[in-house]
C-alpha cells in the first residue's frame, strides 16, 4: 500500500474560502457539504473557464477543457490524468477525445480487457490499468506487474525495457491477442514512461479540482479573496487573478489606511458582496506594520496623511502606502 499525504496550497485557499462564506453568509458550509455533480459549475469548466481551480488551470488544461466537457466527476479525473507527458507520449488524449466524441469507434479483444479499460473507452490512461492489463492480458503475477510498474521509470535507463517487452507481448500473443493489440499496448506502457500517473491520486486531485470550481462559480469573493490570501501557489501573479476576478464582476476594493486589514477581505458595498485589498498586497509592507497601522487607527481612521508619522510607521512604509495609493 503506498499513500501520499501532500501539502497543497489549495487545501488552504478552500478551508479560508470557506470559513469567509460562513462569516458572511448564515450556511454551515464545509469541504464535505459541497453539492456534488452540480451541472452550473461542469458547464463553467466546459468553457475553459478554470483560471485559480486547482490542477485543471494551465494553459494545456484550459485548452484541453472545452475539448472534453467534463459533465461528472469521473471526468474530471481523466481531466487531471490525461495532460501528462505520459499520456501524451504514449499517443492516448486524440484516441480518447475521439471515441469520447462519438467519431471513432473500439472494439475490445474480450470482456476481461474491457472490464479493465471500458471506463477510459479502451485508452490506458491510469498506471492501475497498466498492472491490471500485464496480469490479465500478459499473464504478468501481482509481483511481476509491481516490478513493471518499478521500471516504468527506469526503462531507458537500466535496459530492462527488451525483458519486459518480450514477456508483454508473448504473453498477449500466447493467450490469442493480435500482434497490433499487442505492439500498441506495448507502446502505451512505454510512453508512461515515469509520468504514469495512478488513478487514485487523479481522483483525490479531481476532489479538489470540484471544490475550487464550485467555490469559484458560486462564491467568487470569497473564492478569489481566499487564492490572494493563500499565495504563492498555482500558476498565476495576484494581479492575473484580480484581473480575473473582475471578469466575472466581482468588484475590487483597492487598499486603504482606513478600511483595509493585513489580509484580502470579502466585504460588503451598498448592495453587493466586493473584496477589499489587503495591506499584504502592498509589496515590502510588513505584517509587524499592518498591526501597527490598525491598532493606531482605533476605529477612527485617519484624516490627513501627516498623521501616519505620529503613531510610528517609517518614512519607507508611508511611501510604500503611498505608492499604492492607499
Amino acid at each position: 500500500l503506498k499513500v501520499d499525504v501532500l501539502a497543497l496550497g489549495m487545501l488552504t485557499a478552500i478551508r479560508k474560502s470557506i470559513d469567509l462564506i460562513n462569516t458572511y453568509t448564515d450556511s454551515q458550509l464545509t469541504l464535505a457539504s459541497i453539492p456534488q455533480e452540480d451541472p452550473k459549475t461542469y458547464s463553467m469548466l466546459s468553457r475553459g473557464d478554470s483560471i485559480g481551480v486547482f490542477q485543471v488551470e494551465s494553459r494545456a488544461q484550459i485548452a484541453m477543457l472545452p475539448r472534453l466537457k467534463p459533465r461528472c466527476f469521473y471526468d474530471l479525473v481523466i481531466e487531471v490524468a490525461i495532460v501528462r507527458p505520459g499520456p501524451i507520449q504514449g499517443d492516448m488524449v486524440h484516441p480518447y477525445l475521439k471515441r469520447r466524441e462519438g467519431v471513432e469507434t473500439f472494439e475490445y479483444p474480450n470482456e476481461t480487457i474491457k472490464q479493465v479499460l471500458k471506463r477510459t473507452l479502451g485508452v490506458p490512461i491510469f498506471q492501475e490499468q497498466v498492472i491490471k492489463l500485464a496480469m490479465v492480458a500478459a499473464g504478468f503475477s501481482g509481483g511481476e506487474a509491481d516490478q513493471l510498474r518499478r521500471a516504468m521509470a527506469s526503462w531507458k535507463k537500466t535496459g530492462d525495457l527488451v525483458k519486459f517487452k518480450n514477456k508483454l507481448i508473448d504473453g498477449m500473443l500466447s493467450r490469442g491477442y493480435e500482434q497490433e493489440f499487442a505492439e500498441r499496448i506495448f507502446d502505451q506502457i512505454m510512453g508512461f514512461g515515469e509520468y504514469g500517473f495512478p488513478e487514485s491520486h487523479s481522483a483525490s486531485f479531481a476532489v479538489l479540482a470540484y471544490c475550487s470550481a464550485w467555490l469559484k462559480y458560486y462564491y467568487p469573493e470569497a473564492f478569489y479573496a481566499s487564492l490572494l490570501n493563500s499565495l504563492p501557489m498555482g500558476f498565476y501573479s495576484a494581479s492575473q487573478l484580480v484581473q480575473d476576478a473582475r471578469r466575472h464582476n466581482v468588484l475590487i476594493l483597492p487598499v486603504c489606511v482606513n478600511q483595509s486589514l493585513h489580509d484580502h477581505q470579502v466585504v460588503r458595498c451598498g448592495k453587493q458582496l466586493a473584496i477589499r485589498l489587503g495591506f499584504r498586497q502592498v509589496k515590502g509592507f510588513s505584517p509587524d506594520s499592518s498591526r501597527q497601522l490598525i491598532k493606531a487607527r482605533a476605529g477612527k481612521g485617519f484624516s490627513h496623511p501627516s498623521q501616519l508619522k505620529h503613531i510610528g510607521l517609517s518614512r519607507r512604509d508611508i511611501e510604500l502606502l503611498a505608492s499604492a495609493d492607499a
